[in-house]
């Protein structure tokens, strides 16, 4: 299965609706081709099933076995793209980078950088106890190895 051929046609599917966007395309050894779309505002089924259909028509099974999988990132999935982090201003994000790991409010992001935002409770600087801050990291999309969505029940 050519893959070349196969990511075109997922992205002349995907040009019909120009909030949907590609996160993933693999093909195995046996023909088992898996895409994964993601969109600004979700992906309705339906457009799961039209680009299904649209890839699938442009192949022969008689001619090559395969079998095709569209779908959406699930919860665990880590956010790969940067317009998924545009998708989830205003969520609870767990980023790792290769200094260290971060849990806060993505507050903004944009084709650079994501701003996470987060309070800490740090000792008073007189006296004892300890007091309520907020805290600020602004990283680089380089520097981000793997960052999820929290989800908060």
């Amino acid at each position: 299965m050519d893959q070349t051929k196969v990511r075109d046609l997922v992205d002349e599917a995907l040009l019909l609706n120009e909030s949907l966007y590609l996160i993933e395309l693999t093909i195995s050894v046996n023909n088992r081709i898996q895409v994964i779309i993601d969109g600004d505002k979700g992906v309705p089924l339906s457009e799961c099933i039209r680009i299904s259909r649209s890839v699938d028509s442009h192949f022969d099974r008689e001619e090559e076995d395969f079998s095709l999988e569209v779908s959406t990132p699930d919860i665990a999935h880590p956010l790969k793209v940067k317009r998924q982090y545009i998708k989830n201003i205003n969520r609870i994000l767990k980023v790792k980078t290769s200094e260290e790991e971060l849990e806060g409010t993505l507050v903004s992001a944009d084709e650079d950088v994501v701003v996470l935002q987060w309070k800490a409770r740090e000792p008073k600087p007189i006296g004892k106890g300890k007091v309520t801050v907020q805290k600020t990291a602004t990283l680089a999309h380089n520097d981000i190895i793997e960052a999820k969505v929290k989800i908060v029940f």
